[in-house]
């Protein structure tokens, strides 16, 4: 803990030194006590009074104010946008279960990673509907917070984390611990549900824009650049792990803290918040009782949480279970059912989709389904309204598929009256042209000169996953289409300064980060490119496929339909769907354009150290224990092999490992050659 005494200086009286010292004790215990105790210790008007006292002095003697004070929670300048940080240790992201058969045979994994006849002891603890946050304390200070992102890098939101009561900006270490060097604390920032309602209330009445639901509130509080907007907004703190550690205090946690849930005590005795929800179970019997008792509870609960968290408590059993490429085996998430509720249809519209897909959005008399006001529902298709038998005025069941995407799971139909049938589109709803009937669904054949699609389009083309131009959203495709400044694809690359600055919400400042992240997105892949294209049918996996297969892009181009569906996963109606795309003469003149534009990717080539599998197609399923799933393609490449996502007729390997499920199932039915883990490392020499 940082001495206020080190301060000193010749023009800071002793008492003074000490009454500074006095007031963050104070402050800090009462911030403690209210925020993170729910149990307070002084009167708001008792807290006012020494924070004034405080702030005065602070003024009186500038050098003694610190980050760390109580009276610079909102003391930081507004940033002029969030920088990315890398995080010290991988954040990951858990499997789910959702199933009483699912948590069996992950306790069985478990008993046979440890080898164990008994049942597995774990912690279990909410599963929190925030945002994963981390914390980063030196020398006892907290000096960066940052998301989890895409799990190796996040956002840096130090300056509005500091803003939120429950994070203490000092751990509270007793007299005589040692202060760690450095300390990873990970947790979850959430909005009450009291405190979303009120929020949303206040935006209301001031004509702004409310949230859908309170993760979505947390998320926007968080990525605010003034540090004073998120300071008002009802933001709270649940820690749930450590991270990364100094070595001494690394060495310290292994001695004094082997278990998990002792590691969240020792965490909330220096003033971490932890959720009083966390229990201890053994084997798969107890943890049920825990996820039922507290899927029980959740209604009564203040905030949203979506499921249950268990994890393996002894941390040596974890260090030795490992990780797979984005999850732990030693933990998972138990999710609970989606919840669900009656309201009334009003009416229904077709939005247009990307590929000039219709699809059917129900607008419902507003209900709230666990938390979150819910107007529209997704109806999907033709077949789930004809399934369903919806109609206008109708009284219907709205559930949270997964306690997110609300959808519509049946009528009421005792309740009838006065209703009328949904009226299907007889042309597409935004440009008027004409739509075609494809199995289930209705579908605008415009292409880009339908402005949804096209809107669409474009950000699919500059999504993290395709072409990753970061700052474009959903806000500047809208506006780049109303204002025709882009009805290409090829159009963003043409974009200048001048365009940009006369957008809305854009100064120089933004204008050059976006210029700046549109060029960098000319440096890409080719199975990236592909994606980034939008061919219909072709998805992340599949356009990696491609670029795998061909090397380059004029092969491809070239690519005859019966080519194509040489490729495992490639059946005859995609094979189309890539043939017509890259005969489309305007496109091919899009994609010259941007080549000359300078978007430009190196050549897909694996290097074959051992052809023993070459001309052969793998498929990969199932928990692997001596590589993840990537590695195993690596190698399985490198043989000479070629990995597909799904099985078919073409499939010559399945590498089945543990909890292999319907790719298992299918292999068998098709007569795939199906080989274990073991199998492998013998044939590629790896034992």
């Amino acid at each position: 803990m940082t001495e206020v005494k080190e301060l000193k200086t010749q023009d800071v009286p002793q008492q003074v030194l000490t009454r500074v010292e006095e007031l963050y004790k104070q402050l800090g215990d009462a911030e403690h006590a209210y925020y993170t105790l729910d149990d307070p210790i002084m009167t708001d008007a008792e807290y006012d009074s020494l924070f004034q006292e405080l702030s005065k002095i602070e003024a009186q003697y500038p050098a003694l104010l610190k980050p760390e004070s109580p009276t610079q929670r909102v003391g930081a300048k507004p940033v002029e946008g969030l920088t990315s940080v890398e995080h010290l240790k991988p954040m990951l992201s858990l499997g789910n279960l959702f199933s009483f058969e699912d948590l069996e045979h992950f306790h069985e994994s478990l008993q046979k990673n440890l080898d164990r006849d008994t049942g597995i002891e774990l912690v279990t603890e909410p599963k929190i509907d925030g945002l994963a946050v981390s914390l980063i304390y030196e020398n006892g200070v907290l000096v960066r917070a940052a998301t989890r992102g895409d799990g190796q890098q996040g956002e840096d939101i130090t300056h509005n984390v500091k803003t939120i009561k429950s994070v203490p900006l000092k751990l509270k270490l007793k007299e005589g611990d040692a202060v760690p060097a450095l300390l990873e604390v990970r947790g979850e920032v959430y909005m009450s549900r009291k405190g979303f309602f009120a929020l949303n209330q206040k935006l209301e009445d001031a004509g702004q824009k409310v949230f859908a639901n309170p993760r979505n509130a947390a998320a926007g509080s968080l990525r605010q650049l003034d540090p004073k907007v998120t300071a008002t907004r009802p933001l709270a703190w649940f820690c749930y792990a450590l991270g990364a550690c100094d070595d001494t205090t690394q060495a310290w946690i292994n001695e004094n803290l082997p278990e998990h849930l002792a590691q969240l005590h020792w965490l909330a005795s220096i003033g971490m918040p932890v959720s009083d929800l966390v229990k201890l179970a053994t084997g798969a019997e107890e943890v049920q009782q825990a996820y039922e008792s507290m899927n029980q509870q959740r209604a009564t609960l203040d905030y949203d949480i979506d499921g249950m968290v268990m994890k393996v408590n002894a941390i040596r059993d974890q260090n030795y279970m490992g990780f797979l490429a984005r999850t732990p085996r030693w933990a998972s998430a138990y999710k609970f059912p989606a919840q669900e509720v009656e309201t009334q249809l009003l009416d229904v519209e077709f939005q247009v989709g990307r590929t000039g897909v219709l699809t059917p959005v129900a607008r419902l008399a507003p209900v709230n389904v666990g938390g979150v006001v819910v107007s529209n529902a997704t109806l999907h298709n033709l077949d789930e309204i004809a399934r369903l038998d919806a109609k206008i005025n109708d009284w219907v069941i709205v559930q949270r598929a997964g306690d997110v995407i609300p959808k519509i799971s049946q009528v009421n139909v005792s309740r009838r009256e006065s209703v009328t049938d949904i009226p299907i589109p007889e042309a597409c709803p935004v440009c008027d042209g004409p739509l075609q009937k494809e199995e289930v669904a209705l579908r605008c054949i415009g292409g880009l000169t339908c402005t949804a699609q096209l809107r669409e389009s474009i950000r699919h083309f500059a999504s993290r996953k395709a072409m990753d131009i970061d700052g474009f959203g959903e806000k500047l495709a809208d506006q780049l289409v109303a204002r025709q400044l882009v009805s290409t694809l090829a159009d963003i690359y043409d974009l200048t300064n001048d365009q940009v600055m006369s957008l809305e919400g854009y100064g120089q400042k933004s204008t050059d980060n976006l210029l700046a992240a549109i060029e960098k997105s000319k440096d890409t892949t080719l199975g990236r490119f592909i994606f980034a294209l939008g061919i219909k049918g072709v998805g992340e996996t599949m356009g990696q496929t491609l670029a795998s297969h061909f090397g380059q892009l004029e092969p491809l181009i070239a690519a005859s339909s019966e080519d194509l569906q040489k490729i495992d996963g490639v059946g005859e109606v995609l094979a189309d769907s890539i043939y017509l795309f890259f005969h489309d003469e305007p496109m091919i003149e899009q994609i010259q354009r941007m080549k000359d534009a300078g978007v430009q990717w190196p050549h897909e080539e694996v290097e074959i150290v051992d052809a023993i599998f070459e001309g052969k197609t793998f498929v990969v399923t199932g928990t692997l224990s001596h590589f993840s799933r990537d590695e195993a393609k690596k190698r399985l490449e490198a043989a000479g092999a070629k990995v597909s996502g799904s099985v078919s007729k073409k499939t010559d390997f399945l590498l089945a490992g543990e909890a292999a499920g319907s790719k298992l199932k299918k292999a068998q039915d098709l007569g795939v050659q199906v080989l274990t883990e073991q199998e492998i490392l013998q044939m590629l020499n790896l034992e």
